[in-house]
């Protein structure tokens, strides 16, 4: 055997022998070497970013895979089991369901550190000629909403919805279901919308499906248009309709300044300031979520996971900031840095 043929099976006795003192994980997992993350296409630059830093400093260690599979889709693989088969690292543009979390630990995903890493301002834009200026959160609701307070939407254009609006057609391009930017539409501009109605909260104790349907449920009669997880995809489509808006990530919006413009919720427009205070209706916290058991496994889980912590990464004037995140506040980094260095895997009790 040559010398590269016995580092390949040292690498691979090493990896398995690991894996086998820290958990059942099946041997498939001494074949891998790269850090798997998948998720949230909203943090999927941010990651990317990080990855590309730790590749540098990293060399004798393969560069990171990341994927841009939707927040949902890629909790389905994070959650999916232990092993090289499964993704190590799950980025989400929401905080991980109840459900979600259950699931993991049904599939032996025991352990799971949340890492809070920034914020990001769920963004209503259009071209820099568009003609809708402002819009309320109640507004968006009547207008996406499938049964708005329970009544079908039979609303064309804006103006239906809000005589002050002008008279454009309704037409939103938007994520699909298994987006943790959909989930933050309802969660949002939606459901603070809807449990305004009494009759409505009130249905919520008796028929939640019903509840869900009516403060959750999106138009699929043309009025909002899914155009999938590809956020790029959605800044093409405005620029050849400028009737339309779309809903995107914040730094999306900041990366395509000179061509789109973001609608202001409530009056306030959609900047790093009001995201920041959550002023903006739209502000949301972004995270990423380590599967432990792989950390002692995957050659270079932690140092990642430190890189992405790093004040001069995901601080404010990190080189994360040029991506488009909006830095977390203080107490909430230094909470981040903390577990980002110990990996202290979080109680499912908090989650819904």
């Amino acid at each position: 055997m040559d010398q590269e043929g016995e580092m390949k099976l040292s690498t691979k006795i090493f990896l398995a022998t690991t894996l086998a003192a820290v958990v059942a994980v099946p041997a498939s997992a001494q074949m891998r070497r790269n850090i798997r993350v998948v998720g949230s296409s909203t943090v999927y630059p941010f990651t990317k970013a990080v990855s590309e830093r730790f590749a540098a400093a990293n060399r004798n260690v393969p560069a990171p895979i990341v994927e841009s599979t939707g927040t949902g889709a890629g909790a389905k693989l994070f959650c999916a089991g232990v092993g090289a088969q499964h993704p190590d690292i799950l980025d989400a543009s929401r905080r991980m369901k109840a459900s979600e979390f259950k699931t993991c630990a049904a599939n032996g995903v025991s352990q799971i550190t949340e890492i809070q890493v920034g914020l990001d301002g769920l963004t209503l834009a259009q071209t820099k000629n568009g003609q809708l200026r402002n819009v309320s959160v109640k507004d968006v609701y009547m207008a996406i909403a499938a049964a708005p307070f329970g009544k079908p939407n039979r609303a064309k254009t804006w103006k239906d919805v809000n005589p002050s609006l002008p008279a454009l057609p309704i037409r939103v391009y938007g994520p699909p279901t298994t987006s943790g930017t959909r989930s933050s539409i309802e969660d949002l501009l939606m459901n603070p919308v809807c449990d305004t109605n009494p009759s409505v909260v009130a249905l919520k104790k008796t028929n939640e499906a019903q509840y869900n349907k009516i403060c959750k449920g999106i138009r699929e009669d043309g009025a909002y248009i899914n155009a999938g997880e590809n956020d790029n995809l959605i800044v093409q489509k405005l620029e050849g309709d400028p009737t339309a808006v779309g809903f995107f990530g914040y730094s999306y919006l900041e990366e395509n300044a000179s061509r789109l413009r973001g609608v202001s919720l409530n009056g306030v427009e959609p900047t790093y300031a009001t995201i920041s205070t959550f002023k903006y209706p739209g502000a949301r916290a972004l995270y990423i979520y380590v599967k432990n058991a792989h950390a002692q496994a995957i050659p270079g889980i932690r140092q990642f996971v430190a890189e992405y912590v790093k004040e001069g990464t995901f601080g404010p004037n990190g080189y994360l900031k040029n991506a488009g995140i909006v830095a977390s506040p203080d107490a909430i980094r230094s909470r981040a840095a903390k577990f980002g260095t110990t990996l202290t895997p979080m109680n499912g009790a908090v989650l819904k």
